[in-house]
């Protein structure tokens, strides 16, 4: 069940000497393992009959039974020699190696019985443990794998008129693409010409489909239901989200989580220990006796039996496919965490801090008022949607859709400068436009007026030439899920909810008491925002919990990469955000943070009930096998029983 590593016995989840393979391939493996149990049962049953029934020496009932022992334990002896050749000895296909050839020999000695039934079983009943875990594996890996089913293998491509049908890869950036009804989206693009429902589940993990019209952005991976569209490329094919969402997944296994990383390290120490251990309890109490010869043999069986017992399968296998498990949980409902590690900080999470902007609200802003000051409302919006022309913030886009003309009325817009956390300034024809918040304001020596309107928006304030010219009102809308996501986090033991915006405090007090928010702090820059993060997290380590931030924008991946979990919204969320994050929501629904710490805490729960089973009936029947009162089924049970119910219990991460 495991494999040898550098000098260690650890198991990987990719098991025992065994590539990721297709479905067909997989039961293929399954029917001949079928196959090699029933056909050894037989020859064992018929071994045991011809004991029995004929009377033959040792050395002719060695040879009857080593018939169905190297039959069922080919793979173990292979990987065993393996491990010597190339000076891993201590691996746990040596352990049982040693172990059932002992068995099978003892008999040779004076005195003894021999134990070739049992030597076979223990290797029959390993090689169904085997089973069991390969069984398991594929059901993990399947669980993700339907990632790879949603990437497309071809795209259908307008060129010169006519439509071809290419690998996405041959597919260019800005290049229009067709999809017809049923078809997968085969790279990230916006709606060109039609209106569709498209079916995101593979993506986002919801159900219901969702309707795309003109000016749209679709993602790749998700399945056109209705009407044909066509899509003008925005990504390469390796930028696409199917391709990034697929090297994601590829990557989470490289990063283990504590639980794991102790497992190998303890399997490292601990076999070279019990192989000693099983010398000494073979050979001390003999010669402590003085009747080395007659208690020899009796000593060597429960050492043999105390190698059965040892081996550390239960461990070195039922963690990783726990996690892994958990994984493949998470992401069959569009959270996507990039290692089990991370799982492991999501089960102790503490704090959770939120980005207002896209996270908690939409995202999606509309120019709610306009109060000019020395100029009309026409002028004032003109000149900010002009300065925001190149700005792909969503305030950018509400002031730009306020004044469509913006795009047709052939003013020059030159020496365009953005200010992290202050704003944008430009030259519109002669003037210099200077549009943001009142930090921006103060920098440019415009005097802002009091506005005496009540709006819970944000402010946008316009200076023409370092004279202040008035302001534009914009509202952002809360999500609808926000404040049961706020509730849910807290029931799923998270202490404290924050919020941090670059908004101003009056919008950010109104979101923050509306949902429930525990601490909120405004008008912060992205440097701001990172201190803000830094010191919670100091909070919390005192307390012994972990921190995680969730944010969308460009200006949150400094943040994100800071915190202990960086959270990304996929849907609407900038590249760099996801980039920087280690787990991301594909659906930007912020109900999904709860969900992903519910599935980690249910992972990290079922990795140490397995640790403390395994653990704990292995110590009970060693002290049994040293005492002279387990038998070499006991052992059987210790090992290999242990190491199916843990492998059976590791796949319930799997299920919801």
């Amino acid at each position: 069940m495991c494999k040898h590593g550098e000098n260690s016995c650890s198991c990987e989840v990719h098991g025992h000497g065994h590539h990721e393979h297709g479905h067909g391939e997989h039961e293929e493996s399954m029917k001949a393992r079928l196959a090699t149990i029933a056909a050894t049962v037989v020859l064992l049953v018929a071994a045991k009959l011809v004991e029995r029934t004929v009377a033959l020496p040792m050395w002719a009932l060695l040879c009857v039974y080593l018939v169905p022992y190297l039959l069922i334990g080919r793979d173990v002896l292979k990987e065993a020699a393996e491990g010597l050749r190339e000076g891993d000895v201590f691996n746990e296909h040596f352990l049982m190696t040693i172990a059932t050839a002992g068995a099978m020999l003892i008999g040779f000695l004076p005195g003894a019985e021999h134990e070739m039934a049992e030597a076979v079983a223990v290797m029959l009943f390993f090689y169904v443990g085997e089973m069991f875990e390969e069984y398991a594996e594929g059901q993990s890996r399947r669980s993700i794998s339907h990632l790879l089913d949603i990437r497309p293998e071809t795209a259908r491509v307008v060129r010169d008129g006519d439509v071809a049908l290419v690998h996405p890869q041959d597919v260019a950036e800005g290049e229009l693409m067709e999809v017809l009804p049923g078809e997968r989206i085969a790279l990230d693009g916006v709606v060109e010409t039609g209106a569709s429902s498209i079916d995101t589940v593979a993506l986002t993990g919801e159900s219901v489909p969702r309707d795309v019209y003109e000016g749209d952005t679709v993602a790749s991976g998700c399945v056109n239901l209705s009407g044909v569209i066509r899509v003008r490329v925005s990504k390469s094919y390796g930028e696409s989200t199917v391709n990034k969402i697929i090297e994601l997944v590829e990557s989470a296994e490289e990063r283990k989580s504590k639980s794991e990383t102790f497992i190998s390290r303890f399997a490292r120490v601990y076999t070279p220990v019990v192989v000693c251990a099983a010398v000494v309890l073979a050979l001390v109490p003999p010669l402590i006796a003085g009747d080395f010869a007659e208690a020899f043999p009796r000593w060597l069986y429960r050492a043999l039996m105390f190698l059965v017992i040892s081996c550390p399968c239960a461990l070195v296998i039922s963690v990783p496919l726990t996690f892994f498990g958990g994984i493949g949980r998470a992401s069959r409902s569009g959270i996507l965490v990039k290692g089990s590690n991370y799982l492991d900080a999501l089960s102790n999470l503490g704090a959770v801090v939120m980005d207002k902007t896209g996270t908690l609200t939409r995202g999606r802003f509309e120019v709610v008022a306009v109060h000019p000051d020395k100029c009309d409302e026409r002028r004032l919006l003109h000149l900010a949607a002009h300065v925001e022309h190149y700005s792909t913030h969503p305030i950018g886009a509400a002031l730009r859709a306020a004044f469509p003309e913006e795009a047709t009325d052939g003013c020059a817009v030159s020496d365009i400068q953005e200010l992290a956390g202050h704003g944008i300034s430009a030259r519109v024809g002669d003037e210099q436009v200077s549009v943001g918040n009142e930090k921006m304001m103060a920098r440019v020596g415009a005097e802002v007026s009091e506005c005496h309107g009540h709006h819970s928006g944000t402010v946008i304030h316009v200076a023409i030439d370092g004279t202040y010219a008035g302001h534009v009102e914009i509202s952002d809308k809360v999500k609808d899920e926000s404040a049961d996501a706020v509730r849910a986090m807290k029931q799923e033991g998270v202490d404290k909810v924050v919020m941090l915006t670059g908004d101003r405090k009056e919008v950010a007090q109104e979101v923050a008491e509306r949902l429930g928010i525990d601490e909120w702090y405004a008008e912060l820059l992205p440097a701001d925002k990172v201190s803000h993060v830094e010191r919670l997290m100091e909070r919390e380590r005192e307390k012994g919990r972990k921190l995680a931030f969730v944010g969308d924008g460009i200006n949150d991946a400094p943040v994100i990469a800071r915190a202990d979990v960086g959270i990304a919204m996929g849907g609407l969320g900038s590249d760099a955000a996801i980039e920087a994050a280690d787990v991301v929501l594909m659906d930007d629904n912020p109900a999904k943070i709860a969900q992903a710490v519910s599935i980690a805490r249910r992972t990290q729960a079922i990795a140490r009930q397995n640790v403390v089973f395994a653990i704990g009936v292995k110590l009970a029947v060693l002290g049994l096998a040293a005492a002279g009162a387990a038998t070499m089924w006991m052992a059987v049970f210790a090992d290999v029983g242990v190491t199916v119910l843990a492998v059976l219990n590791a796949m319930r991460a799997l299920s919801k």
